[in-house]
């Protein structure tokens, strides 16, 4: 992949806000809702702050490996009081192995939610891209579970909350077989995600703002007028197909996407 943007100076709230973040993953404690510290409802200071601080972990070898698209589902919006999506970046050290542990501690409060994940062949750099534009830059589509997180105190957030938290990015998982994307309808894919015998969410790839293609169009229209486009290799997690569930220790889910796929994750128990 090639080096991110070098993005701008912070001005005094934006750098606040980063900073209270960075904490909370140092400390391991929520911090206090950051839009108070911010502009209201400025989307863009919140977008500014969530670059610098994945710049700062690029610059500690962090290594980004795609992008993750938040809030394309209707429940997830109104889980969170929100209504529009947005997006962050996926780090290489935060891939988990299908049927893998998560470890104790690890995230704050974590949550899963099941997706289509892209792997791109090819960059996508045009700034009105269409879904054409989409279909050919996919190598492979895949199930994938994404561990949201949220560094705010008890996911008290709004819009500019979790723009400034990286989308509420955790960890991902992919999950198998790796499909070709022509013969495969990503809008009829259909998952319940299952927490031993009890299914705790479902959805379909229509809930991904009526198709998992359609929220990749509108990220690479947004990266590429940011100069910072989809790239050759990236991992695109597309958006929840269903609400969100809370993951305590001790818990193991498996999403199962039918014919599609399925994807397992666990998570340690303290001590």
């Amino acid at each position: 992949m090639t080096e991110r943007p070098v993005t701008e100076p912070l001005n005094a709230a934006e750098d606040a806000a980063a900073r209270a973040l960075r904490d909370a993953v140092e400390k391991g404690e929520p911090c206090p809702p950051v839009r108070g510290t911010l502009p209201a409802g400025d989307v863009e200071s919140a977008y500014r702050v969530q670059r610098h601080n994945l710049e700062l972990g690029v610059r500690a070898g962090r290594r980004i490996v795609g992008r993750k698209i938040g809030l394309t589902s209707e429940a997830v919006q109104r889980q969170l009081g929100v209504d529009q999506p947005d997006f962050g970046a996926l780090f290489a050290d935060t891939w988990f192995h299908d049927g893998g542990s998560v470890p104790a501690g690890l995230f704050l409060q974590p949550k899963v939610e099941a997706e289509v994940a892209l792997v791109l062949c090819d960059d996508v750099t045009v700034e009105q891209p269409t879904v054409a534009d989409i279909a050919l830059a996919v190598q492979y589509v895949v199930p994938a579970i994404e561990v949201v997180d949220s560094r705010v105190d008890q996911w008290d957030i709004d819009i500019v909350d979790t723009v400034a938290d990286n989308a509420s990015a955790g960890g991902f998982v992919l999950g198998g077989p790796y499909h070709a994307l022509a013969g495969v309808d990503l809008g009829a894919v259909a998952v319940s995600i299952r927490l031993g015998d009890e299914e705790v969410s479902a959805g379909t790839g229509r809930a991904c703002l009526g198709h998992p293609l359609n929220a990749a169009t509108w990220l690479a229209a947004r990266m590429a007028a940011l100069g910072d486009p989809l790239r050759r290799g990236d991992i695109v997690l597309t958006g929840a197909l269903g609400p969100m569930r809370s993951a305590e220790p001790g818990d193991a889910f498996v999403a199962d996407f039918g014919s599609f796929g399925s994807v397992s994750i666990s998570f340690a128990t303290r001590g």
